[in-house]
């Protein structure tokens, strides 16, 4: 595909953006955006974001995006209890930012293995069955690193971002193949505030433990 008609695509799928997606797409940002200031806002703008992509990855065929997004609102609602917790006595937040030990590190690239085989297993199954415009490996991808992310974020855990990083490059070119371009758009914007997330989260975790 020459760039005349990368660009030709991205201009047409912009044009035929729904309000769903448009409305998706800036909670979306926006949930992200201030998340990485510790936010705990970044829970109920966030499930905004991941209703509606639940509906908008069915329609596009994009199975494993589907089912993330469905994880992604039951783990808001499970982050945003988890980032409420106060000790009783000094009213402060229990939950703080921190980096990952080695323990935490390989339960983590477990985490993103164990879910890989299994997302791309069901996909290679539904592509053959009932859905040939899945594409298997790449939904695996983006996926399996995006329940990495989310899970190490409701605990605040700086490698978070890294993890959502890895997602957003695999969902660009996801969506974009898929016609949704306004959401490809949506994940280059998340790259850029994945690489200041962790760099702030970084400034936090060691606050924290100078503090300590």
């Amino acid at each position: 595909m020459s760039l005349t008609e990368i660009y030709q695509q991205f201009i047409s799928g912009l044009q035929q953006t729904g309000p769903i997606e448009f409305v998706a797409v800036v909670a979306g940002i926006v949930s992200v955006w201030i998340g990485r200031k510790e936010n705990i806002l970044v829970y109920p703008i966030g499930l905004i974001n991941t209703v509606f992509y639940i509906y908008i990855s069915i329609k596009g065929h994009l199975l494993g995006e589907a089912s993330v997004n469905l994880y992604y609102t039951i783990m808001s609602i499970y982050g945003w209890i988890l980032w409420s917790k106060k000790d009783k006595q000094k009213q402060e937040l229990l939950l703080h930012v921190t980096y990952s030990n080695r323990r935490e590190w390989i339960q983590q690239i477990l985490f993103f293995v164990l879910f890989y085989i299994a997302i791309f297993a069901a996909l290679t199954w539904a592509k053959n069955a009932f859905a040939p415009e899945a594409i298997p490996w790449a939904d695996a991808l983006a996926s399996a690193t995006a329940y990495t992310a989310m899970w190490l974020m409701t605990k605040k855990k700086v490698e978070s971002w890294l993890w959502w990083f890895a997602t957003n490059i695999a969902s660009i070119p996801l969506y974009f193949i898929k016609g949704l371009v306004f959401s490809s758009v949506q994940y280059v914007i998340l790259l850029v505030i994945s690489v200041v997330g962790y760099i702030e989260w970084q400034k936090r975790a060691k606050a924290y433990q100078t503090k300590e």
